[in-house]
């Protein structure tokens, strides 16, 4: 009875968009696994308990294990009117410490957590002095690294559309094509970086294959052009290695519709 004021109506087939955050460093990614802890498991049972249903989630996309989530959004049908704003604060309450919902809000049947996503940007964090407050969000390292021709070489990145050699190895996807409009290394503040890519769709391991062949750029083991060709070889055999999860972020979902969070 405690969770009634929640389900006001019937309605026929009501979707909904929930924008979320999350620290992901005890999931084992964003999608459920049969033997981990996942962040879809964990909204799916707490918004079936809540709305005493069984709710399946489809999220924006996937994210692996350890990685996190400064804005997640992912959706859920019901069969009845939700009250979004008793929903939000039920959620938080239920959920555990390192997932918060922001909104919840009603959209449009057509509207699709994933396909309709019209870009996603995500950020990679590095720091070249040992931090132990970084150490659970940013990757230390300790050579140097040339950032001017490592922007160089991300912008590159924009002139092309095929990122096989970015993909992780046999991968079921069923093509390597995506859109860039923006690869970008900022000095955050002294000694700490965050790499920005922004695209319409993003391949499994993509940005951590990304940034760790920049980085083979950034110490000159790697020039320009070989960046260029390791580009259009489009084999993941010849980019750099896979840099650890736990320094990656979704950090926005955007949409054409006002929905989630305007």
């Amino acid at each position: 009875m405690v969770f009634y004021s929640l389900i006001r109506t019937f309605a026929p087939d009501m979707r909904y968009f929930i924008t979320l955050s999350y620290d992901g460093t005890r999931f084992h990614g964003w999608q459920i696994q049969p033997n981990g802890t996942s962040v879809q498991e964990e909204l799916q049972r707490a918004l079936s308990l809540l709305l005493r249903t069984d709710i399946q989630v489809t999220g924006a996309g996937r994210t692996d294990a350890g990685v996190h989530a400064a804005k997640m959004v992912a959706h859920f049908d019901v069969d009845t009117e939700v009250d979004c704003r008793q929903l939000t604060y039920k959620l938080n309450k239920l959920l555990p410490c390192d997932i918060a919902i922001q909104q919840v809000e009603p959209v449009a049947d057509d509207m699709h957590a994933r396909f309709s996503a019209t870009s996603r940007t995500y950020y990679y964090y590095i720091h070249t002095t040992k931090d132990p407050f970084k150490r659970h969000y940013s990757v230390e390292l300790h050579y140097p690294l040339d950032f001017a021709k490592m922007n160089e070489a991300a912008a590159l990145l924009t002139d092309y559309e095929d990122f096989g050699a970015f993909c992780k190895s046999h991968a079921d996807v069923k093509t390597t094509i995506c859109q860039l409009t923006k690869a970008e290394w900022t000095e955050m503040e002294p000694g700490c970086w965050r790499f920005e890519i922004t695209a319409n769709r993003v391949l499994r391991n993509m940005v951590r294959a990304v940034v760790g062949t920049l980085i083979e750029v950034g110490r000159g083991r790697m020039t320009i052009d070989d960046f260029r060709k390791v580009i259009e070889g489009r084999r993941r055999t010849e980019a750099g290695e896979s840099m650890p999860g736990h320094a990656l972020f979704l950090a926005d979902v955007k949409y054409n519709s006002t929905f989630p969070c305007g």
